[in-house]
């Protein structure tokens, strides 16, 4: 299904349903990362994943992204996406699962830290504080986000609606401890783009109830290394009492 639905400040999202019959034991509402959609292929093969599961599924493309109205803030008002997204899910689900990936986590983060009743949050590829690597793909991403020219390349060949003022919003690390629900972090030893350090750095400051994998081999966002995993701290943070700060050794 592709619904349209639309924000708390009226942007009107692109979204796309996974439900299944008969009713759903919970939700997940996948938020995505920057310059991919609701449709991109590795999402659509987490849905499904997911789906199988016997969850409902609900994405969408976020602001600025693909069919979706309005411009990318890259994690700060995308929060009131994610709001939309879990009303939607609400609507069959009591029990919602946020699962969001590096720009999408931000989100993710940002809208769990105002609604204490999510069943949990799962944060894939997420980092600690606003720095960039300093390595191609750094210099690439500032590039395409903070630079008139790269808005527009961006907008051109990447169907991403790059916002022209940064908001300069709460890092993640200072919303984890604000998060009432189940947190797990999911992390690549190959990320390029954000080091494995951030998210010990999240992990030891979230809740008591918070789980940290770090994956070996997996790299950015919700690729398929990261499929297992993400599946895993799901159904962590629906167990009856999730397991208290668990983390690699």
């Amino acid at each position: 299904m592709r619904p349209r639905f639309s924000t708390v400040d009226d942007v009107l999202l692109a979204g796309r349903h996974w439900l299944t019959e008969p009713p759903p034991l919970a939700a997940v509402v996948l938020v995505h990362g920057f310059s991919a959609t609701a449709g991109h292929p590795e999402v659509s093969a987490l849905a499904d994943t997911l789906h199988a599961t016997g969850l409902d599924v609900v994405s969408y493309d976020a602001r600025g992204h693909g069919d979706s109205e309005g411009h990318s803030t890259l994690g700060d008002l995308e929060q009131h996406d994610v709001a939309a997204a879990v009303a939607v899910a609400r609507a069959r689900a009591e029990r919602v699962v946020l699962v969001g990936a590096s720009m999408g986590a931000i989100a993710a983060l940002r809208y769990a830290a105002t609604d204490p009743e999510l069943a949990g949050v799962v944060a894939v590829s997420c980092p600690s504080r606003w720095r960039l690597p300093r390595n191609p793909h750094g210099v690439l991403a500032a590039g395409l986000t903070r630079t008139g020219l790269g808005r527009a390349l961006a907008a051109r060949y990447l169907r991403v609606r790059v916002a022209s003022r940064w908001t300069n919003p709460l890092p993640p690390v200072d919303l984890v401890p604000r998060v009432r629900s189940p947190i797990a972090l999911v992390h690549g030893t190959r990320d390029r783009f954000i080091p494995v350090g951030d998210a010990h750095e999240l992990f030891a400051q979230a809740g008591p109830a918070r789980r940290l994998d770090v994956v070996p081999g997996m790299g950015h966002a919700f690729e398929a290394a990261a499929l297992a995993p993400i599946v895993d701290a799901v159904a962590w943070t629906l167990a009856p009492s999730p397991a208290r700060a668990q983390e690699p050794a």
